[in-house]
């Protein structure tokens, strides 16, 4: 019980700031470009429970977690957040505006994910304290939950991030035909979650990035 609440607590702070910061990006580009949307709904802010699912930000990373803490097994550790209403059609250039919001996402787990490495350098470079063990592992959450969100939100599969901006980018009549997808897209991650493919398919992805930090950062 006492390893389980350790590891909520050292988790708990990355998957919330990578989840609910990644979701409020979304509606302040959107802002940006001329869609009001999320502002009007107060989704443009820091507070998380204007952005925690449930389900998505509380349950399912909680479970993972408590799964590999308790039996040292369970899946990937992901999650989502209250999706944030865009209004694409309230865009000044509603196509190619569509690239920006939807990246802007996955862009900002990239930062936290940098923001998170360069913790983990501090953590190791400085004297050592009581600190220093939870710092690093809390360091080395926020590097894998940001990995794991930014390459999951990139999947060319909508409604996810990397499918919305494979529609910005095609042309007129493959993105309409391609956006027609949209509604199976959560179908088709769930099959690829349960029959492992997902895992296969971020698992040396997320390898990669973590070694490009570790390399950049001399971890």
């Amino acid at each position: 019980m006492e390893s389980l609440i350790s590891t909520l607590a050292i988790w708990a702070l990355p998957v919330l700031l990578a989840i609910t910061l990644h979701e409020a990006a979304h509606g302040y580009v959107a802002r940006h470009f001329g869609d009001p949307t999320a502002d009007l709904a107060g989704r443009i802010t820091l507070n998380p429970l204007k952005h925690i699912d449930p389900v998505g930000t509380v349950l399912v990373p909680a479970g993972i977690l408590a799964l590999t803490s308790l039996v040292g097994a369970g899946g990937m550790l992901f999650g989502w957040a209250k999706p944030v209403p865009v209004d694409f059609g309230r865009l000044r250039k509603p196509k190619s505006d569509m690239f920006w919001v939807a990246a802007a996402g996955p862009f900002v787990n990239l930062l936290m994910a940098i923001a998170w490495a360069a913790l983990f350098k501090l953590a190791v470079t400085l004297p050592y304290t009581d600190y220093t063990v939870p710092m690093m592992k809390m360091a080395d959450a926020g590097m894998h939950i940001n990995g794991i969100l930014m390459l999951l939100n990139l999947l060319p599969i909508p409604p996810l991030d990397g499918g919305r901006i494979a529609v910005s980018l095609l042309p007129n009549r493959l993105a309409w035909q391609y956006a027609r997808l949209e509604p199976f897209g959560f179908p088709i991650l769930l099959v690829l979650l349960f029959t492992g493919v997902l895992g296969s398919i971020l698992g040396p992805l997320l390898a990669m990035f973590r070694f490009v930090l570790a390399l950049f950062f001399g971890h």
